[in-house]
């Protein structure tokens, strides 16, 4: 099987896709160390239980960007929707105990939930070919240094992001592949 393919879509187990997942009305949810650990642990379970690998990622405010392959081998469930089911239960549980005020932020009128944490319109784009996966994975590094964020001087130095790893090898959370492996 080629590490890469060309057809767009729904995302496909075993293809390596450039996946962005927005928090709903883009608000800024993901700012607090809390937060992004809820993320990070959700993706620590996934790589641990070989149902995904992680070649990049950066968790920014209200958005984060992953460089992944999903392996949901007989599963009712997809890895995708796990992975965002899980993180917005954790949500709600962090928010009622820490920020109770600010989960009204997140209620919506919906017969199948209460609160929606994630929009719905995720994005997921095949990597057809190393170069493309290559810019996506600088696209993700820069984020953090963007005029608009500013939460990081250089790329390596923004912990909640792979680019350290690519950097100078370090993978703080233990959830990395390098996509020459």
């Amino acid at each position: 099987m080629s590490l890469f393919h060309k057809r767009q879509g729904q995302m496909d187990n075993h293809e390596i896709y450039f996946y962005t997942v927005t928090i709903n009305n883009f608000h800024h949810l993901l700012k607090s160390a809390e937060v992004k650990t809820i993320v990070i642990e959700s993706l620590r379970y996934l790589y641990i239980n070989k149902l995904a690998i992680i070649y990049g990622y950066v968790i920014m405010p209200n958005h984060i960007h992953l460089i992944w392959k999903t392996i949901n081998d007989d599963r009712d469930e997809s890895v995708v929707g796990s992975f965002t089911k899980y993180t917005a239960h954790q949500f709600q549980k962090y928010l009622k105990s820490n920020h109770p005020h600010q989960l009204e932020t997140y209620k919506v009128a919906l017969s199948d939930r209460n609160y929606q944490f994630w929009k719905r319109d995720a994005l997921a784009i095949p990597l057809s070919s190393l170069p493309i996966l290559e810019q996506k994975l600088d696209y993700i590094h820069a984020n953090p240094i963007q005029e608009k964020w500013k939460l990081a001087k250089f790329p390596e130095d923004y912990r909640w992001s792979s680019a350290s790893f690519y950097q100078n090898g370090i993978d703080e959370f233990g959830i990395l592949t390098h996509y020459r492996d």
